[in-house]
């Protein structure tokens, strides 16, 4: 593991900071939380000007569109974003993090040219149709069926929690193609144009009142199979690349975010008195110390993403598993430090408070990543 920067990689920091300090005065203000038709808008916008100045895709390989930067260099750049404030991927996060590296790794030629650039360019938003009513962390254990009728399937089920629906111009879809196979081997992944006939979504409103997850209800939809990624049968393998992604450097942003934020504790804490509680102080220096070693496993990730190619490894689990547990007691520290300000409803650290209960669960629950690290990573024998 190699936790130093070259010259060429502090090179590339200097002048990531210096295009960043020269265009951010100048975006325009972000539109309300519920304004979804603004905020895709907005975070196409922010993509284009990434793409224009050639950041957008920096770590995806070059002939599928992007820089072919290292993942050192897309570290840096998640790091240096998130510290200057600049937007966050919004809308284009399932597009430019899961289905986009997915089609890169796993896609022909012709599915490479059709769906990468338009993601680069801001010009398409994604969103991933993966979980469902009854099968939530057990994914395999989809019922949503696509039967092969000619060059098309016809699809038929429901998903939920599905991100960005409402805005979305396409889907990473997980069907099951053989109802006869092993649950983990009958699966395929379609790339489904969410404007086909037959597409219903319903906003789910979250605890913190937003509405960036759907459900989605398919009947009859005709997907062509020319939209299948790898082989009929074979999607859950190529789930398997979605998901390192997905748990891979996809947190990186919010690492950063969390140490800024446990700085702004503290220096409130100082301000109002309750830096004098000893207890709290402890507390506070504990989280400092678990965000350090969280971003230094980060870099541990990164290094072993170099070493294998670019795909995460399982490593993501890791990482995901105690960064999940991690924020929630930095906003169960905020609390305690915040006193009566931390209930109100529209301050952001309550809104960021009921946010951070979701992370558990969020790209694959704790329990699920717990059973990763045993089975993949110490070789523990599977639980019956």
């Amino acid at each position: 593991m190699d936790l130093s920067y070259t010259p060429e990689e502090e090179e590339f920091r200097a002048r990531l900071r210096e295009w960043l300090a020269k265009v951010l005065p100048g975006l325009p203000p972000k539109p309300s939380p519920d304004d979804w038709p603004g905020r895709r808008a907005y975070d196409l916008g922010w993509q284009r000007m990434l793409y224009d100045a050639g950041y957008a895709g920096l770590h995806w390989p070059a002939d599928a569109g992007g820089r072919g930067a290292t993942p050192t260099q897309h570290l840096i750049f998640l790091e240096e974003t998130e510290k200057a404030g600049a937007p966050y991927v919004g809308a284009n996060f399932v597009g430019l993090l899961h289905a986009g590296p997915t089609i890169a790794a796993e896609g022909s030629a012709g599915q490479r040219a059709r769906w990468l650039p338009p993601v680069l360019r801001g010009e398409e938003v994604w969103c991933q149709g993966f979980s469902e009513p009854d099968a939530g962390s057990d994914l395999a254990a989809l019922r949503t069926r696509a039967r092969r009728d000619g060059d098309d399937y016809v699809v038929n089920g429901s998903k939920i929690w599905t991100s960005h629906a409402e805005v979305a111009d396409w889907c990473e879809l997980l069907v099951r193609t053989d109802a006869k196979a092993p649950k983990h081997r009958g699966i395929s992944w379609l790339a489904m144009p969410m404007d086909t006939p037959g597409i219903t979504v319903r906003p789910l409103r979250t605890l913190a009142g937003s509405t960036e997850f759907a459900e989605v209800f398919l009947d009859d939809v005709r997907v062509p199979v020319a939209n299948r990624v790898g082989e009929e049968n074979d999607g859950w393998r190529v789930t398997m690349v979605t998901l390192s992604f997905e748990r891979g450097t996809a947190f990186v942003g919010e690492v950063v975010a969390c140490r800024r934020v446990l700085g702004e504790l503290a220096r409130e804490a100082r301000k109002n008195g309750r830096w004098d509680d000893a207890v709290l102080r402890r507390r506070l220096g504990r989280l400092n110390a678990e965000f350090r070693a969280l971003w230094r496993l980060t870099q541990w990730n990164v290094s072993e993403s170099e070493r294998s190619g670019g795909v995460p490894g399982v490593g993501g689990s890791v990482f995901k598993l105690r960064y999940s547990r991690a924020r929630q007691d930095l906003y169960d520290a905020a609390a305690d430090v915040l006193g009566p300000e931390a209930l109100d409803l529209d301050s952001r650290w309550t809104l960021d408070r009921l946010s951070s209960l979701s992370y558990t669960i969020a790209a694959g629950t704790s329990q699920i990543q717990r059973n990763i690290v045993a089975e993949r990573i110490l070789g523990l024998p599977k639980g019956r």
